[in-house]
């Protein structure tokens, strides 16, 4: 075998040095760069666009969350009703307060759904975010796009669920937990998904249906870690806390625990590194450019 040249080997060893003292990082281990509703940051949110986007931008997943219309289809919305923050009516007019909640996806058909301008509205929050009429597409959409664009990327799917929505909003749990199972399973992808919530009648429901299904403990931030995994019945494969409730300590701690530890939603600068240095498994951010381009040039 040919010798390196000195000054290569001896670069490669600064670099491979600095990255154990400095940050303690392990040269081994990827980094599971998650896109928050696609990228929020940059295109509006849970759209088509966003993901992508996202997935051009090189994300390694795909997080988005789900609601269910009235004709039982599996629709990407972070909300089970439309959202007066990022939707227009069908006239492309503001949706008023007192119609808060009122238009309620799961009485209504997702051709009716397709009928609201959920990416035109300026968003308080995402100034910069790009501006372009959308809607919010069915799951089956997104999984043919990704799986068309890169085959290997991956989707954290949050299934949302609060126990005063059973009925009203969404369908009973093991209902709407099948409904999305069927649909991930009809698609081929169940090796690239992994399903979340923060209800744990949903998370019970998901192992009780499917026990294969990687699963992550949503965490919320007037939550704890301790008190959440104690109230389910199984070990999930992943927790996905609120990234201000962890430490370093916290996350050695669970990782030793065998959990891969997944924060959210990370959006400034200084979080961005304060995590990578802790080690975390992964990052949901409503930025991927940012932490893409942190990760690849701090050599995380």
């Amino acid at each position: 075998m040919k010798s390196q040249p000195l000054l290569l080997m001896l670069r490669t060893n600064i670099i491979f040095l600095s990255c154990f003292v400095l940050m303690g990082c392990n040269s081994e281990r990827q980094l599971d760069i998650q896109g928050h509703r696609g990228c929020r940051g940059l295109y509006p949110e849970n759209s088509l666009p966003a993901f992508d986007k996202a997935i051009e931008l090189g994300v390694t997943t795909l997080e988005l969350d789900i609601a269910i219309s009235k004709d039982k289809k599996v629709v990407v919305s972070h909300e089970p009703f439309m959202s007066r923050t990022i939707c227009f009516d069908p006239k492309g007019e503001v949706i008023p307060e007192d119609m808060d909640m009122k238009y309620n996806l799961y009485q209504m058909t997702h051709e009716e759904i397709k009928q609201f301008d959920c990416g035109t509205k300026h968003h308080p929050t995402y100034p910069d975010q790009k501006k372009l009429k959308t809607y919010k597409p069915l799951l089956s959409e997104v999984f043919e796009l990704a799986t068309a664009k890169n085959p290997d990327v991956k989707f954290n799917i949050e299934i949302k669920s609060k126990p005063e929505y059973y009925g009203i909003y969404t369908p009973q749990p093991d209902e709407y937990v099948k409904l999305v199972l069927d649909e991930v399973k009809e698609s081929g992808l169940f090796d690239n998904v992994n399903l979340q919530s923060f209800d744990l009648v949903i998370l019970e429901e998901i192992k009780k249906q499917s026990s294969k299904m990687p699963v992550a403990l949503l965490v919320d931030e007037d939550e704890t870690i301790e008190t959440k995994l104690k109230k389910l019945s199984y070990k999930p494969e992943i927790v996905s806390p609120y990234f201000e409730l962890i430490s370093s300590e916290t996350v050695s701690e669970y990782q030793a625990q065998g959990y891969l530890i997944i924060p959210w939603t990370v959006n400034n600068q200084q979080d961005l590194i304060k995590m990578l240095k802790w080690n975390v498994d992964g990052i949901i951010t409503d930025y991927p450019d940012m932490l893409l381009d942190i990760y690849s040039t701090t050599h995380y």
